[in-house]
């Protein structure tokens, strides 16, 4: 057996482990993610760019996550997909992180392939998507030997279910659970097609004060469905079935709340005429 290659380790995020150390302990002094100490953790909404734009808030988030008592299992939602896009599962094996790997929850991702059609990623063949691998050095980093199950769920009503059916068979199994859902948000200017109020300082107040505020408004109404017809109406979110999975999945685990912890954009560490929005959000 051999370990799924960490593909952007050395680019988007560090390659070694010291280096990756270094950035990490340089986001929690940071402390970009604030949140209500007394809410118990299920689970949050992480950003995936690099981490030089959107590390700090991930980092955040997934270190919150990992305050209470650990879970036997992280569930991490992702992947850049269409409404006509498969639903994507690694079933078995490990991934590879600087802080070693990462083994799949096998006999979870086996249930769910049961209920649900799946296209099944192995070590050996994988889509190539940053927004799973990204939170991976972190999820290793501050829950150490937990295992994962990583899903790529399209914007759809079926992987709502998936989401909730995820933490009725880790429970059926006797497994704790957390979960993390991957999205960015706006992706504005003309490098992303993506333009409506031209440039300059209409454009970069429109996605944070409105466009990207009702993505995050929907996602603390903590409501699936509006979700995923939000991010398809207005175009302000990559991800936004993984972001609705998660929220069904934080309500079966009991998650009654959720807390805007962090927002940032791209333009806030390199201004440019095209930016991405980032949020982190927990439950």
């Amino acid at each position: 057996m051999y370990a799924r290659k960490a593909n952007f380790a050395g680019s988007w995020y560090p390659e070694t482990a010291s280096e990756c150390e270094k950035e990490i302990n340089k986001f929690l002094k940071e402390e970009k993610v604030k949140y209500t100490s007394a809410i118990k953790l299920k689970g949050g909404i992480v950003p995936h760019a690099g981490w030089y734009f959107s590390g700090s808030i991930a980092c955040g988030v997934i270190q919150a996550l990992s305050t209470n008592k650990h879970p036997d299992l992280v569930v991490i939602f992702g992947m850049h997909l269409h409404p006509d896009s498969p639903c994507c599962i690694m079933s078995g094996g490990t991934w590879e992180t600087p802080f070693g790997e990462i083994e799949i929850e096998a006999e979870l991702a086996g249930k769910l392939e049961e209920k649900f059609s799946f296209q099944t990623e192995t070590e050996a063949d994988f889509s190539r998507d940053n927004a799973i691998e990204l939170q991976l050095p972190f999820i290793k980093y501050f829950f150490n030997n937990v295992k994962i199950l990583p899903i790529g769920v399209p914007p759809v009503k079926s992987s709502i279910e998936i989401g909730k059916e995820v933490v009725k068979n880790a429970q059926s199994l006797g497994l704790s659970v957390k979960i993390i859902g991957s999205t960015d948000l706006t992706h504005y200017g003309y490098n992303y097609g993506f333009s409506p109020k031209g440039t300059g300082k209409d454009a970069i107040d429109w996605v944070r004060n409105k466009n990207d505020r009702s993505f995050i408004d929907a996602v603390l109404s903590m409501d699936p469905v509006k979700i995923i017809n939000e991010a398809q109406k207005n175009h302000n979110a990559c991800c936004s079935g993984a972001a609705a999975a998660t929220v069904a999945a934080a309500k079966e685990l009991g998650a009654k709340k959720a807390e805007l912890a962090a927002y940032a954009t791209s333009y806030d560490k390199r201004p440019d005429d095209s930016f991405v929005g980032y949020a982190g959000i927990l439950f």
